[in-house]
């Protein structure tokens, strides 16, 4: 198991990118969160199998399709003990 954490700037708040990765965590497996911060940016944690880390942080940089992705920032985070994958 792996963790990371990401920060996702451009539009991806108001467009359901949270919902959207929320999906997406699901189908892949991976526990964790996404969760709009105040500056406008998206944080999200996953937590699993490093191909479906590595499987979502390509997604991340699409998005669903009103995001307007300009850069994607991930780094390795300790594992946290999680239950599914929420919204916040």
């Amino acid at each position: 198991m792996a963790a990371m954490r990401f920060i996702v700037c451009g539009r991806v708040q108001g467009v359901f990118y949270r919902a959207s990765t929320r999906e997406q965590a699901l189908a892949l497996g991976l526990r964790g969160y996404a969760k709009n911060l105040p500056d406008g940016r998206v944080e999200v944690l996953a937590v699993g199998p490093t191909s479906s880390i590595e499987a979502l942080e390509r997604w991340l940089w699409q998005g669903p399709a009103a995001a307007r992705v300009e850069h994607v920032l991930g780094e390795p985070c300790e594992e946290r003990e999680l239950d599914g994958f929420h919204t916040g």
